[in-house]
């Protein structure tokens, strides 16, 4: 039962460690005029936060810590801001 637990524990941490790196190389490569246009924070905002937010999971590799909650639900924000449809 431990082994199985640990394992959806570690495909969870991957999966949202993943979502969190796509969303920053996404603000990365986004031009700065998309943030104006979504009336959103600054694109240097959002690479502060996202960027934190991929340090903080690396640091602290378990999904259910507070930092790495943040962290998601900051990066779920920016995705559906910037990468839905206008």
């Amino acid at each position: 039962m431990l082994e199985v637990q640990s394992g959806i524990t570690l495909v969870l941490t991957v999966i949202l460690f993943v979502v969190k790196a796509f969303a920053l190389v996404d603000c990365v490569r986004r031009p700065p005029a998309d943030f104006a246009v979504r009336q959103t924070l600054e694109k240097n905002a959002w690479l502060v936060i996202l960027g934190l937010a991929v340090v903080a999971h690396l640091l602290l590799w378990s999904p259910l810590g507070l930092l790495n909650l943040v962290g998601t639900v900051a990066a779920l924000v920016y995705l559906a801001q910037l990468r839905s449809p206008a």
